[in-house]
């Protein structure tokens, strides 16, 4: 005989809800369903059941603690139906069952359920100044409220009856084979209640659409693709259930000027060769007005100026990033006679080679052009 209180991994003195709890788990641990294939974890799924079918009743308990033997006595029950009734299996294989699929099975006795509401999603588009400085919107939210006609039950009368078919618990249960299972009831969708009269203003929805005004605060230095949520703003829940929750996604449009590094704010600055030779003072336009900046002599092309605290706001805090000004050197494309000699008097003074003013293609074109 076997011993099954080793095979439940329990002493003989271990209550009915310890009993339970190691049955529960080794049954989780060795299910078919977790263990496709495996003929030891099948065979071990079978012990602890007829384990737990002797030891889960108190009656066959005390038998096979005087005897050595379970289910021989005129009241045993065996692996019947009335088994399972005594040793409370249809409980511990709803847990079970719980575990794998979710609430599909088991709760037929509870009835249907609080239902949170479905969350609402909003996206809004900004300049880069908004999302700099901060600013509230006002927003208009569509969603779906309990029909404020019914109370959000669907029922003209404000009354509904019990549904016949699921006595009210919302689920239908149902054999399948070794277990019995449940499932939500067709004919009343679950609800537990049939309406007689549907309103007619939600068609027996309990839900309407409305349209909500709402006023969203947007934060300085927010940045693109951020989301907020606002608690409670969602879709209305079901069967006394809470909303959901509204979440606001930011969207910044590119600006013409600027690029955005984090917080740093980055923009190009052309400035002319003389300019970028001899130094110059600028007007930099920034996300907070125009600042002065200083470019010095010798100014190389792509050289980077920071203007501190003149970027984006840190995010929560009163900090702000930098403005990063880039220089872009322009080379002019053409030049004027008293240009060319200027700067062909500057190359000589350096020692640079340069081009000619005009070189055979132009003199055979300039022979041509005199000929005609």
């Amino acid at each position: 005989m076997k011993d099954y209180y080793e095979l439940l991994g329990v002493s003989k003195n271990a209550s009915q809800e310890e009993l339970k709890k190691a049955y529960r788990q080794l049954a989780l641990k060795h299910h078919p369903d977790r263990n496709h294939g495996n003929k030891e974890a099948e065979e071990k799924f079978k012990e602890i059941n007829e384990a737990y079918s002797c030891l889960g009743d108190p009656g066959k308990r005390n038998e096979y603690d005087s005897t050595g033997q379970c289910g021989t006595g005129p009241n045993s029950g065996g692996f019947g139906a009335g088994g399972f009734g005594a040793t409370g299996f249809g409980d511990i294989f709803e847990d079970i069952f719980g575990e794998f699929f979710g609430a599909a099975f088991g709760g037929g006795g509870r009835g249907p359920r609080p239902e949170r509401g479905q969350d609402l999603r909003y996206d809004i588009d900004i300049d880069l100044e908004a999302a700099a400085s901060g600013r509230k919107a006002s927003v208009k939210i569509p969603r779906n409220v309990n029909c404020g006609e019914c109370r959000g039950t669907g029922s003209a009368t404000g009354q509904t009856t019990l549904c016949p078919e699921c006595k009210g618990t919302g689920h239908v249960r149902y054999q399948q084979g070794f277990f019995s299972v449940s499932r939500a009831c067709g004919k009343c969708r679950g609800t537990g209640r049939i309406i007689q009269k549907p309103c007619e203003k939600c068609r027996g929805t309990g839900k309407v659409r409305v349209e909500r005004e709402l006023t969203i605060t947007i934060p300085a230095g927010v940045e693109d693709g951020m989301r907020f949520r606002v608690t409670g703003e969602g879709e209305s829940g079901a069967n006394g259930g809470p909303p959901g929750d509204l979440y606001v996604v930011i969207s910044i449009n590119e600006h013409p000027q600027f690029r955005r590094d984090g917080d740093d704010i980055i923009c190009e600055e052309p400035i002319s060769f003389a300019q970028a030779a001899l130094g110059v003072d600028l007007e930099i336009k920034t996300l907070w007005g125009d600042e002065k900046l200083h470019v010095p002599a010798g100014t190389q092309p792509g050289q980077t100026f920071r203007m501190k605290g003149k970027g984006m706001p840190h995010l929560g805090k009163k900090s702000k990033g930098d403005h990063i000004v880039v220089t872009k050197v322009l080379i002019p494309q053409k030049l004027d006679e008293k240009q060319r000699e200027l700067l062909e008097e500057l190359a000589k003074h350096a020692g640079e080679h340069f081009a000619p003013k005009s070189g055979i293609k132009d003199k055979i074109r300039g022979i041509f052009a005199s000929g005609s």
